[in-house]
């Protein structure tokens, strides 16, 4: 225990803040990293194609994966810079084998090698139905195309992917979190709204049809607003979504990219945390569209982990990573932006949450604000620090030198 520590302690106890509790909490949080941003989210299918569906990492850094042997010791990396006990969230299209199967005719042995390695890493494995890089993608409509050869095709991958989570999940001895997203919709303006989205309702009913054991599965759907090449009509918008994990009882998933840049999406939380017994979320940070740059410690970031704290809802919410930046160093990325998801988790923890809701609740805002104002310099850093220092992990010059070396022996990867 530092010096340093030892008086940020004193210093967050004189505001009724135990930096113990805070510290246990935190480490019991995991966070789900997403494979993606390893190589710029092109997958390992034998049968090539470019992302689409609204999906673009722009750059060329050097250093990115190319199999899923330099992916895996890329994501060994990142988690040894990580302080805590984290997941994967791999993506279908990130199989590893020999053979060249299709989407409707994937199977858990694809994946096998995966799951043997999460179990020698000891971590838990998300999965993901990939909707797009494909060339029965190429309309931008999946699930909700007017072909029922297309749709068929897209279901049973659908179907496919959750009986592999479901395998996943027992082998793990821990519920594989099926995320579906699809990108679904019109450049322009459309005519007929209601036909796509009531195509998209069957064809999620058709994929869900299955029951299947909660403590291997969980199922979750995401929304969308807008992205390239379907900046007129997304089919899965959010209202619908809602509508449907509402009905359906999945979890719902809320990516930080997946509204309006103005749109306060830590606000949701609690609205939809009434209706939907569990949450998803993918946190990212949108600049101008769902651009999914590298989270940054910002007041989008605070804002979220801070009403995940104070609405208690910690315990229903699982938290996934999604932003791929092909700009810098891939592994950097990963590693910056899951320690900045946990720094934003920490602030929120060490936030006197009793006498906040106490003065809100008593409406007296002047007391509200000189508080909000006043913790801002409470010795955040420290407490940080002697996370990082209790799990042996680097911080300050010393990561900045670990990043540095690791980028210098993937950078012949081209």
């Amino acid at each position: 225990m530092t010096t340093a520590y030892t008086a940020a302690r004193q210093a967050f106890t004189d505001w009724g803040v135990d930096t113990e509790q805070s510290l246990a909490a935190l480490a019991g949080i995991p966070i789900s990293v997403h494979c993606w941003q390893g190589d710029d989210v092109k997958g390992f299918e034998q049968k090539s194609g470019s992302a689409g569906g609204g999906i673009q990492a722009t750059g060329n850094h050097p250093g990115r994966a190319r199999t899923p042997d330099e992916l895996r010791a890329d994501l060994e990396f990142a988690y040894s810079r990580i302080p805590g006990r984290h997941r994967l969230n791999l993506h279908a299209f990130y199989l590893d084998t020999d053979e060249t199967p299709d989407r409707d005719a994937i199977e858990y042995h694809h994946f096998a090698p995966w799951v043997d390695w999460a179990k020698d890493q000891k971590i838990g494995l998300d999965f993901n139905p990939t909707f797009f890089a494909h060339a029965k993608a190429d309309d931008n409509l999946t699930l909700s195309h007017p072909d029922k050869g297309i749709r068929d095709f897209w279901i049973e991958h659908g179907k496919r992917s959750r009986e592999i989570a479901a395998r996943i999940g027992a082998e793990l001895g821990s519920a594989a979190v099926n995320n579906i997203w699809v990108p679904d919709g019109s450049k322009d303006v459309p005519v007929d709204r209601i036909s796509a989205r009531r195509r998209l309702e069957s064809s999620l009913d058709a994929i869900l049809a299955q029951p299947h054991d909660t403590a291997h599965l969980l199922d979750a759907v995401e929304s969308k607003l807008f992205g390239i090449g379907v900046e007129s009509m997304t089919v899965g918008s959010h209202e619908f979504y809602l509508g449907y994990a509402i009905r359906k009882n999945t979890l719902l998933c809320l990516d930080m990219g997946h509204f309006h840049p103005t749109e306060n999406i830590a606000d949701k939380l609690s609205s939809v945390a009434l209706s939907v017994d569990r949450l998803l979320l993918h946190v990212s940070r949108p600049v101008r569209w769902d651009s999914d740059h590298v989270i940054l410690l910002n007041d989008d970031i605070l804002a979220m982990a801070q009403e995940l704290v104070f609405a208690d809802l910690l315990g229903r919410t699982h938290i996934g990573l999604d932003f791929f930046d092909a700009t810098i160093s891939r592994t950097a990325a990963w590693v910056i932006g899951t320690r900045n998801m946990q720094k934003a988790l920490l602030r929120a923890l060490l936030l006197p949450r009793d006498s906040l809701k106490a003065a809100e609740t008593a409406l007296d805002y002047t007391r509200r604000l000189i508080l909000t104002e006043e913790l801002k310099d409470l010795p955040f850093a420290a407490v940080w620090a002697e996370f990082c220092a209790r799990h042996n992990m680097p911080t300050g010059r010393s990561l900045l030198t670990d990043l540095t070396a690791y980028q210098a022996r993937v950078a012949a990867r081209g």
